[in-house]
C-alpha cells in the first residue's frame, strides 16, 4: 500500500517517523504524499497542551477525509497515543490502530530512510530523560533513560557520512547524560571525539538539548578544540529565579547558571548559546518574571525560545494547579520574546563585516553554524547564482535584521 507520514512535534519525533516509515518500506509498502496515501500514519506529540491540540486537529482532519472516502486507513502513533490511547479510541472510531511511542534499544540502528533534505540529518543517541523535572511528562511517556551503544551510533555516523550528509544534528531529551546508564559515566565528550575521527564529508556536528547540570569541562574542551563541532550550545534553563527553579526540580541555582554561562563564554569563545524558558509556572510572581526578563538583558543569549506553562497529568507539578491566568501567561510570553528580540538584534550586529561559512538551504538562503535547522534564523545572500542545497559558501555579512543576516558570497 501507499503510506504517508505526518510527523508532529520535535525533531526526535522526526527520527521516530523515519523508523516507522522505514519499517513499512521493508515490508513492501511505498512511501507516498499524504494526499495520495492508502494509509496515513500520524506520529503525534503529547508534551504540552498546544502540541496535544495540534495532534488532535490533525487526527480530526484525517477522520473527515476517511469518512469522505479519501483515506482508507489511519494509524496514530507517538506520545499522544501512548498517554491517551483509551480516550482517543472513544473520540476517533475512524482510527484503525494506536501504537504508542517507539522504544529505543541499546544496539538499535537508525533507519536509513530520511525525512529531511539529504544534506542534513538528525541522529538520536538516547531516549527519555535522566532528570525528572516537576513540569515534564517525558519520563512517564518514554520510560527509563536509555543510551545507544557507541558502536551502533558510530555505524550510523559512518553510513550518513557516506550518503553525503554535511550537517549532523545529535538529538535526545538530554544528550549530556549520554552513557550514564550504559557506561556509568557521561560519555558525550568521548563520543564526539570518536565521531570527529570517523567523518570525512560531514563538516558540521551540532549538539541539541544539553542539560546545564550535566555539562562538563571535558565536553566544553572538546567543543572548543574540534573544528567539526559547531560552536553552538543548546541549553534549556527554563527559569532563573531560585524559588521557581527549586519547584521545577532543575537541580540548578541562579548562581550556578551564571557561573556556567561565564565558563562557556570563556572556554568556547564566540559560541552561540540557545536556551528555553517557561513563563507562568505555578506561583510565578510578577517580581519573579521581571527577574527573568532582567536576566536575559544582563546575560544575553544569541537564541531564546519560550513557551507557556502547561499543566500535565502525572507530573509532580500537577498538584500545584495552574493558578497563573492564561492571559497573564500570554502577556509574559509576549514581553519576554519582545525583549529578547532587541537582545538578539544587538548580538547579530557583531557579524556585520565578517565572513561566515554558510550551508545553503535554498536559492539565496542558508545557515551559519550558529543556526540550527527549523528553529533558528538564516543567512540571505547574493552573488552566487549557481549554489545548490548542501553546498557550503563563504558569505561576507553586510547587514543584520533580527535573527537573520544578509551578505554577499565571496
Amino acid at each position: 500500500m501507499r503510506v504517508g507520514v505526518i510527523s508532529l512535534g520535535c525533531v526526535r519525533n522526526t527520527v521516530d517517523s523515519e523508523t516507522i516509515l522505514g519499517g513499512a518500506l521493508r515490508r513492501g509498502h511505498e512511501h507516498s504524499v499524504v494526499e495520495e496515501a492508502d494509509v496515513v500514519i500520524v506520529n503525534t506529540c503529547g508534551f504540552i497542551e498546544a502540541a496535544k491540540k495540534e495532534s488532535i486537529d490533525v487526527i480530526n482532519g484525517l477522520a473527515v477525509l476517511k469518512r469522505q472516502g479519501k483515506v482508507k486507513r489511519i494509524i496514530v502513533a507517538g506520545c499522544l497515543a501512548q498517554r491517551y490511547a483509551d480516550e482517543l479510541r472513544r473520540g476517533f472510531p475512524e482510527v484503525d490502530a494506536f501504537v504508542g511511542a517507539l522504544s529505543l534499544k541499546t544496539n538499535s540502528r537508525q533507519s536509513s530512510l530520511s525525512l529531511t533534505p539529504s544534506y542534513f540529518s538528525y541522529l538520536k543517541i538516547c531516549e527519555s530523560c535522566f532528570n525528572h523535572c516537576s513540569f515534564c511528562a517525558i519520563p512517564n511517556i518514554k520510560g527509563r533513560f536509555l543510551s545507544r551503544s557507541l558502536e551502533a551510533i558510530l555505524e550510523d555516523v559512518r553510513r550518513l557520512d557516506g550518503q553525503g550528509v554535511r550537517e549532523l544534528n545529535i538529538v535526545g531529551q538530554d544528550i549530556t547524560a549520554y552513557g550514564m546508564d550504559l557506561y556509568h559515566e557521561k560519555k558525550l565528550a568521548g563520543l564526539l571525539k570518536e565521531i570527529a575521527c570517523s567523518v570525512r564529508g560531514i563538516e558540521w556536528v551540532r549538539l541539541l538539548y544539553t542539560y546545564p547540570a550535566h555539562i562538563t569541562d571535558e565536553l566544553l574542551e572538546v567543543i572548543a578544540a574540534t573544528p567539526v563541532i559547531c560552536k553552538y550550545i543548546d541549553m534549556p534553563l527554563q527559569h532563573i529565579n531560585d524559588r521557581i527553579l527549586e519547584r521545577m526540580d532543575r537541580n540548578m541555582t541562579r548562581s550556578g547558571i551564571e557561573k556556567l554561562i561565564a565558563k562557556i563564554r570563556r572556554r568556547v569563545p564566540g559560541a552561540a548559546l540557545r536556551t528555553t524558558f517557561i513563563v507562568g509556572f505555578p506561583g510565578e510572581t510578577r517580581k519573579e518574571f521581571k527577574e527573568l526578563v532582567a536576566f536575559i538583558k544582563d546575560h544575553p543569549f544569541e537564541r531564546v525560545g519560550a513557551f507557556m506553562y502547561s499543566r500535565e497529568d502525572g507530573t509532580k507539578a500537577y498538584v500545584l494547579g495552574d493558578p497563573v491566568p492564561a492571559r497573564t501567561k500570554q502577556a509574559r510570553l509576549k514581553k519576554l520574546m519582545f525583549e529578547q528580540g532587541s537582545v538578539a538584534a544587538a548580538l547579530q550586529g557583531r557579524f556585520v563585516g565578517k565572513t561566515l561559512k554558510v550551508l545553503v538551504d535554498g536559492e539565496g538562503t542558508g545557515r551559519s553554524e550558529y543556526d540550527a535547522p527549523e528553529v533558528d534564523g538564516c543567512v540571505h545572500f547574493s552573488g552566487a547564482p549557481e549554489t545548490r542545497p548542501g553546498q557550503f559558501v563563504d558569505v561576507k555579512i553586510t547587514a543584520a535584521s533580527g535573527y537573520d543576516l544578509e551578505g554577499i558570497v565571496v
